[in-house]
């Protein structure tokens, strides 16, 4: 057929199959697998159902995509090692040292592949939103992704599990979810589609504009949008479904009447959401049909009473059912939509936002004193002083000359001052490395990049397996081209959040891991026993997550608050060349502890932790090393 292409490459998908229940796949994150293979049409994988244990047995296996589709069952134990490291979902490229591993990134690359596949299909590319970033962020940084790809799966997955013997509790994650619904739609084009909002609103004679009605009840909000929708369809519907059809409204030829352009920003009422992300029909629609889907099934049935509760996800759940092609893929799937009574909106008491109440107790903090100087001093009254671990060998260096090209960091994009400063960072890791590592050792670079650490230690460290972690796809692929270039065999590629690299090791490195990165890499170094070197950077984005709260080890929480430890973080950002040698020399300190409260929390855990600089220090502004061993 004209336009389509075959995939050069042979991908492999394994998918975790724990049981079938009324037709659905367990996990959840199998479902939303297949799902999206469904209503991409998607024929480019062989798909594996991996069983747990040794079994490869399956009494009757319904509701699975089969036209077109090579669907295998296989025991854990005969997956590819590569992929024994990882969370499931994953895909492999043959000859199996190129792993995406996760959710997210799985779905993201089938979408690729499928348009690869038939790039007439330019509907299925839309799946990826604005500048192609639906669910790109990681989990452990982004809450929006974390919520769909961890949170609510694994809430509703639990849910299904309980025995209603007495009154569930709905989970938080459906609740925040609804909440999000709630929440006014900003798009690239806001601006412009509110004030054809207004306009709209203004020709079918509706009161004030909504913005100013901040007071009032969501449901009031909802039934005057209705007043002004009686003559046509919403604003929002037209724009979303426009686009889902890939129909564009014809653009006016006539410029906005003068009040609608003169309207302030605040005068302008908001966007409701037609879909997850806002308006547009996304990823997130994908991975949060089946868990919906599954949850308002079990309300339906066991608690209807409840289903006022859930009025815009009720409402989103009727609408995702218009989406073309998403009918096919349910039924395909097992999935048959319920048909759900019309939900009036309420106004509700929406739970505290925890980070909020946080923020608040921290600024209410009677003890907190400003400034970076007053916090240094506290820490020295309790005898924590900037003192460095002296360098083991402050002039050993690779010899570069007589290195292949490809190992270089100069074979990437990069100037020759910075290429030169690389290598200077490059001889302090390496070094630290291979003075730890014994033959037949696995050595992780995490956020590795383009692989400057990964691909060096590769080369240097021929009888030890090397592998390559990092969530940005083409970065990983620049390594995998050198990588290539070079012949080396012991090394693999993983395209994954770190918390989907589940495999042993025995020396976990990183260079530059921005903010809370480094400490999630100690922190797989410590739960693995395994050594680790650091290199941090970006302190100034350092804060209290769903994993670590911050100051982390004993010693520091009894002297410094939240606030105070963070005013360490963000003058530890302040090291550039530019900046006075005063300034950056006070940054250096502040560099020095936290980096020495994250050694500190490390040798609570067993570890034996120095703080190192760098040589020279000119290599970079963020010069540190916490380099961990397990005693």
């Amino acid at each position: 057929m004209k336009g389509i292409k075959k995939s050069l490459t042979e991908e492999y998908l394994y998918l975790d199959f724990s049981h079938q229940k009324e037709g659905c796949i367990f996990p959840l994150h199998t479902s939303v697998t297949l799902f999206l293979l469904s209503y991409c049409d998607c024929t480019v994988f062989k798909v594996f159902l991996v069983l747990p244990g040794e079994s490869t047995v399956i009494s009757v296996l319904k509701n699975v995509p089969s036209e077109g589709v090579e669907i295998q069952i296989i025991s854990r134990q005969e997956l590819p090692p590569i992929v024994q490291s990882c969370c499931l979902p994953a895909i492999v490229e043959r000859p199996d040292n190129f792993c995406r591993a996760g959710l997210a990134v799985v779905l993201r690359h089938i979408i690729q592949k499928s348009y690869e596949a038939d790039p007439s299909k330019k509907e299925i590319l839309e799946l990826l939103g604005f500048k192609k970033t639906c669910l790109k962020a990681c989990a452990e940084v982004s809450q929006w992704t974390r919520l769909c790809e961890l949170t609510i799966p694994l809430a509703v997955e639990n849910f299904l599990k309980e025995s209603f013997d007495q009154p569930p509790t709905i989970p938080a994650a459906i609740l925040e979810l609804e909440k999000k619904l709630s929440e006014p739609v900003r798009v690239h084009n806001d601006d412009k589609l509110r004030r054809q909002k207004l306009k709209q609103q203004k020709a079918a004679g509706v009161g004030p504009s909504l913005a100013k009605e901040k007071t009032k009840s969501k449901g009031h909000r909802q039934e005057t949008s209705e007043e002004g929708d009686s003559s046509s369809a919403s604003l929002e519907l037209k724009v979303a479904f426009s686009k889902l059809t890939m129909h564009k409204e014809p653009a006016s030829a006539n410029r906005e009447p003068s009040h609608i352009r003169k309207a302030k920003a605040s005068d302008l009422p908001p966007l409701d959401h037609v879909f997850a992300e806002g308006l547009y029909f996304t990823l997130a629609d994908i991975v949060l049909l089946p868990c919906i889907h599954h949850f308002l099934v079990i309300i339906c049935r066991k608690l209807s009473g409840k289903l006022v509760e859930f009025p815009l996800l009720a409402a989103w759940y009727q609408r995702i059912q218009e989406v073309p092609r998403v009918q096919t893929a349910a039924s395909q799937c097992g999935i048959q939509f319920l048909s759900l009574p019309e939900l009036q909106t309420t106004s509700s008491q929406q739970p505290p936002n925890l980070d909020e109440a946080t923020c608040a107790e921290e600024q209410n903090d009677p003890s907190f004193i400003g400034g970076p100087r007053p916090t240094m001093t506290k820490l020295m009254e309790k005898g924590i002083e900037v003192m460095f671990s002296p360098h083991p060998y402050p002039t050993w260096t690779l010899d570069w000359d007589t290195l292949p090209a490809a190992v270089s960091p100069k074979e990437g994009k990069m100037s020759s001052d910075r290429a030169l400063r690389k290598q200077q960072q490059l001889n302090n890791l390496v070094y630290m490395v291979t003075n730890q590592a014994k033959p037949g050792d696995r050595i992780v670079d995490f956020c590795s990049g383009g692989g400057h650490v990964g691909i060096v230690l590769a080369h240097m460290l021929p009888s030890c397996q090397v592998i390559l972690i990092e969530n940005k796809e083409l970065s990983l692929i620049r390594a995998k081209k050198r990588s290539d270039e070079l012949g080396l065999s012991n090394i693999w590629f993983i395209q994954a959040n770190m918390e989907y690299f589940t495999g042993m090791f025995n020396i976990g490195v990183a260079l530059h891991a921005c903010g809370v990165a480094t400490d999630m890499v100690i922190e797989h170094c410590l739960k693995t026993r395994a050594s680790f070197v650091t290199c941090p950077c970006c302190y100034g984005f350092i804060q209290n997550t769903s994993k670590f709260n911050f100051p982390k080890s004993e010693q520091f929480k009894k002297t410094l608050s939240y606030k105070e430890h963070m005013i360490l973080c963000r003058f530890a950002d302040q090291t550039a060349v530019q900046l006075p040698p005063q300034r950056r020399l006070i940054g250096k300190q502040c560099m020095f502890l936290v980096d020495l409260d994250r050694a500190r929390a490390a040798e609570e855990h067993g570890f034996s932790v120095q703080v190192i600089s760098m040589e020279p220090e000119s290599c970079s502004p963020k010069n540190n090393m916490i380099v961990g061993v397990p005693i």
